[in-house]
């Protein structure tokens, strides 16, 4: 449902981030700029309901893109409930030394983002938006969030706050090639998702995503 407002706009920024490339396998390489999914998991971090969804529609980019690397020591293995409960029953555990692997990152440095989007009312949700928009704007204001936001990894934890007003784009106009724009899940509980991808650009230093590449 949408009565006519006017994006609502989150000032985000960091000293890393990483927003991982999926056809990367091994090693991790960021997307030059966030993506819309990584914003969105921004503002779900500030602000979270089950009445609504947010809906990316541009992010500015406010400090010039630069990039840095770093060798990591990352642990092979996820975490299994499975492997827990059998640790339990039969003893043993885990043991990072021997899980261990040497990974190369290439992330951004000193990132800055205003991250302008809607609230979109889920189907058979009877609310205004207007009232979800409100406590967005407060907990923005006091710097509450219901869980750390972070910037791709959760190690690159985010700073946010209202825009000052004077904020402007950088002045950099590319092609940013196909990057993804979220994950569409299976109705079934398995967690399986679908990638989904948009051509991305950025003009004049903002990235826009228009209703053509959401869906």
């Amino acid at each position: 449902m949408e009565m006519g407002y006017a994006p609502l706009a989150a000032r985000v920024w960091g000293d890393f981030a990483c927003f991982t490339r999926p056809e990367m396998k091994v090693e991790r390489v960021t997307y030059p700029v966030i993506t819309p999914s990584a914003a969105r998991g921004v503002l779900e971090a500030i602000f979270w309901k089950p009445e609504f969804k947010w809906r990316i529609e541009e992010i500015w980019v406010l400090k010039p893109i630069r990039y840095f690397s770093v060798l990591r020591n990352e642990v092979n293995s996820r975490a299994s409930e499975r492997a827990a409960l059998g640790w339990k029953e039969k003893g043993g555990g885990y043991n990072a030394t021997t899980d261990r692997a040497q990974r190369h990152t290439l992330a951004l440095r000193d990132v800055a983002y205003v991250i302008r989007a809607q609230v979109e009312v889920k189907e058979g949700v009877s609310q205004d938006p207007a009232k979800f928009r409100d406590q967005f704007r407060r907990r923005l204001r006091d710097g509450r969030c219901f869980s750390t936001p972070y910037l791709g990894c959760r190690e690159f934890s985010a700073f946010f706050a209202e825009p000052e007003g004077d904020e402007h784009p950088i002045d950099v106009t590319d092609d940013l090639g196909l990057m993804l724009l979220d994950l569409d899940y299976a109705d079934d509980g398995s967690g399986r998702g679908t990638p989904r991808f948009f051509g991305a650009r950025l003009a004049k230093g903002v990235l826009r995503v228009d209703r053509e590449a959401r869906g």
